[in-house]
């Protein structure tokens, strides 16, 4: 029998086809690779815009509340709420441990603690900026303030946190609470060292402030301590003179010596405001110092924060083969420099991000926001990324440098890794030095997909870890711990910690020690 096709006919026809050799190649490919692969497509589409209005509504918030200085008057009675729903655990027949209602997908930890779900949950809904104090050079800050909120506030006064950690979305409280680290660090340290006081609510449900002078114990136990010793209502914490720009000198080296040679001379040179270092393989790196200043040439000026701009890491790599570098950004946009990549991981995410017409079109929503995107998160990306993708950061003695680069070049081939010099102050806490005087540590970064045949995470990252113990370093916990409890016990010192949670009142009944809510089994289980 013979008939005329319609020209819809055979479009349908055509489109059907298509339609399934497409399906038969993403089978092909297996849906796990799929979900990764075209990931980008979910994303651009719904978390981008949901991202830009997300950022759009606070930013409006927060400069009103800032404006119109509400915040303290809120704070006494947002305080008086949490205290008042401890006491009401205490009254509870269950007893279950507690922890923040925060849920986990909101913070940047690598992945949401299921531990939560089988706590008692208290709302700590603490946003806010109390109080700028220029005479004292301090800012107070609610725990969940961040650091793209802090830094708008700040700069166009004329001043900065001594240490403001690179992602817009990291919280005061994580980087208390955890840690935090930025290329100010060889000069004031950790974040948790340029904190002068904390308030927390204790497990009994007193409000406590925490200095050097006053409560010291708990003042040093409380950084890395992830809420097993109160909960963080505020934070009085330094702040800096800034200027409108920071001067930026790009030096390309091409052996691994040479680089760690101006690396660790630049780290101790305290005319550096800002050093920090990309390795681009176990050779080729760019090493960046930075000053701030008001004085600038208006030709080398580049606002690389500007959402058409090539993602920074990107935009170094092509000096690496160029050669030496100054130029100008201004402050805020060196601040957050690698926050619209977040670093390099949003390669993987958006695998034509950096390209030109990309960036035009859609550059002014991103980044999407982590929380969303650990949020929309299937299994099937969960387990895929555990597979295949490391977040880590481990900080490392200066000395031990090369070492470590041999190690993590041997166990990833992960490139760029991170360089960030760091000084570890001899006080009490979790952290210090092992020698009697304080050091410089090096925060190495590795994100992204591993280049290295074979690669199996927890195997992998075990021997890290061993290594890390071994020089005396340290894991920085919001990525995957595989850590026997013993061998945690042996990178972190937990003598004052442990003291202090013998001394304060029902606080072992309240609270998980740090190993039950880092752990991978503790987050995973």
């Amino acid at each position: 029998m013979a008939f005329d096709a319609s020209p819809i006919d055979l479009t349908t026809a055509a489109l059907a086809v298509g339609l399934i050799g497409i399906i038969l190649h993403l089978r092909s490919l297996g849906m796990e690779t799929v979900v990764i692969k075209y990931r980008y497509v979910f994303v651009i589409i719904f978390l981008l815009p949901a991202s830009f209005f997300f950022d759009i509504y606070f930013y409006i918030r927060n400069k009103i509340i800032f404006a119109i200085r509400s915040a303290p008057k809120q704070h006494k009675l947002r305080v008086e709420y949490v205290q008042n729903q401890v006491k009401e655990w205490q009254r509870s027949p269950s007893r279950k441990k507690m922890c923040t209602a925060r849920p986990g997908w909101m913070n940047v930890s690598l992945r949401p603690g299921k531990y939560k779900k089988r706590s008692h949950q208290i709302a700590v809904n603490l946003v806010d900026i109390l109080n700028v104090d220029i005479q004292r050079q301090t800012i107070t800050v609610e725990p969940l303030a961040t650091m793209g909120q802090i830094s708008a506030a700040l700069n166009p006064l004329g001043w900065t946190l001594a240490v403001l950690p690179e992602l817009d979305d990291l919280t005061v409280g994580g980087l208390i609470m955890g840690t935090g680290v930025e290329s100010s660090s060889h000069i004031y340290g950790l974040f948790q060292h340029i904190c002068v006081a904390y308030e927390i609510v204790l497990s009994d449900g007193s409000v406590v402030t925490a200095t050097e002078k006053e409560n010291s114990d708990l003042f040093y136990a409380i950084p890395w301590s992830y809420g097993t010793l109160g909960f963080l209502v505020s934070a009085e914490i330094k702040i800096v003179p800034s200027k409108k720009y920071v001067k930026l000198n790009y030096q390309p080296t091409h052996s691994r010596q040479e680089s760690i040679k101006i690396f660790e001379e630049a780290s101790n040179n305290k005319s550096n405001d800002f050093v920090e270092g990309l390795m681009y393989s176990s050779e080729d790196a760019v090493i960046m110092t930075g000053t701030m200043t008001d004085d600038i040439e208006p030709d080398k000026v580049n606002c690389i924060g500007n959402y058409w701009k090539p993602w920074f890491y990107k935009y170094v790599e092509n000096i690496l083969h160029k050669g030496p570098k100054t130029e100008y950004i201004p402050l805020r946009h060196y601040y957050h420099r690698h926050s619209r990549s977040i670093f390099w991981e949003i390669q993987d995410i958006i695998p034509f991000g950096n390209n030109v017409i990309f960036r035009y079109l859609f550059g002014w929503m991103t980044p999407p926001k982590i929380s969303l995107l650990k949020l929309t998160q299937t299994e099937a990306i969960v387990k895929l990324y555990e597979k295949h993708q490391i977040v880590q950061d481990m900080l490392v003695p200066m000395k031990r440098l090369n070492d470590s680069l041999d190690v993590f070049h041997k166990e990833y081939r992960n490139y760029p890794l991170w360089l960030c010099p760091m000084k570890l102050f001899k006080v009490p806490g979790f952290v210090k030095p092992a020698s009697s005087q304080e050091e410089m540590y090096v925060d190495i970064g590795a994100y992204g997909e591993p280049k290295v045949e074979n690669f199996i995470a927890r195997e992998t990252i075990r021997r890290i870890e061993h290594f890390v113990t071994s020089v005396k370093g340290f894991q920085m916990l919001y990525a995957d711990s595989y850590m026997t409890r013993e061998e945690f016990y042996k990178m972190f010192d937990h003598s004052l910690y442990n003291n202090l949670r013998n001394s304060i009142p029902n606080c072992k009944d309240a609270f998980s020690e740090i190993y039950d809510k880092v752990s991978y089994v503790a987050r995973n289980s």
